[in-house]
């Protein structure tokens, strides 16, 4: 298989509108940031895992907590994700650029390596694979692959305020230009819209936590699979955050593109 140095940045600010400070909020002990660096890391493709907050001083607490844990941090602009993105990889001499945001604390690092795995088996076919376009598996899977001079391209030219804060849209949004390649979930379902395991809402949270005091204690890796098996046998927990289920910025995005072609 070819060799890249793959780094995956996950990025994390405190100043969260929705839900503010989520990443620092207690879970098994622990912050969620943690834990969410701490399942991205079990990766088998990954070479390096960098948490990417930015330079505005409320986030202190963040390098703080990456430095008292062991974890590695990069500080970059508040706001233009995109250049966070790219000048974390250039820091660390990638190859490729991986994203994953924050708010995935229940993300399984399989789903991570079945997305890298088909970007490497593919190479040179693909200039961004993900499993969000379309989207199948349950909200907070999210996994996005760049190699390093695509994303480069896309800090070079991207104009618009929302590709510059979401750092990919640049990209999928120009099919056209840059081949984009999808992973489905493997079961040929589309749990995308049905089940919510993303953090941005109190009701996330509360979700996410009571996942794992069902399972942390039992096997601190538990994974995807383990997940599904808990809320089949415990359906009443995704009654817990499904007020807000389907509303990813993905979703929002395709909506308000919709509403500005009809306005």
């Amino acid at each position: 298989m070819l060799s890249q140095n793959i780094v995956i940045v996950i990025q994390a600010r405190s100043g969260s509108t929705r839900l503010p400070r989520k990443v620092l909020k207690p879970l098994a002990g622990k912050t969620v940031l943690y834990h969410m660096v701490k399942r991205v890391e079990r990766s088998a493709f990954a070479d390096r895992v960098v948490v990417a907050t930015t330079t505005d001083p409320e986030d202190d607490v963040i390098e703080t907590i990456c430095r008292e844990d062991g974890l590695e941090c990069f500080r970059g602009h508040p706001t233009d994700l995109l250049d966070r993105h790219y000048r974390a990889g250039i820091k660390y001499s990638a190859d490729v650029v991986v994203k994953i945001p924050s708010d995935c604390p229940l993300i399984d690092p399989q789903i991570i390596d079945r997305v890298l795995r088909y970007h490497l088996d593919n190479y040179g076919r693909f200039d961004y694979v993900s499993n969000l376009h379309p989207p199948t598996y349950p909200d907070g899977n999210d996994v996005e692959v760049m190699p390093m001079q695509v994303l480069e391209t896309a800090w070079r030219e991207a104009e618009k305020e929302f590709e510059r804060e979401h750092t990919t849209p640049f990209i999928w949004n120009n099919p056209e230009r840059f081949r984009i390649g999808n992973v489905r979930w493997e079961t040929g379902l589309d749990f995308s819209n049905i089940l919510r395991w993303v953090l941005d809402y109190e009701e996330d949270y509360q979700f996410v936590k009571s996942v794992y005091e069902e399972l942390y204690h039992v096997n601190p890796l538990f994974g995807f699979d383990d997940v599904l098996h808990l809320l089949s046998m415990r359906p009443e927990l995704r009654d817990i955050n499904n007020m807000y289920r389907g509303m990813n910025w993905y979703g929002q995005y395709l909506h308000e593109l919709k509403t500005v072609a009809l306005s």
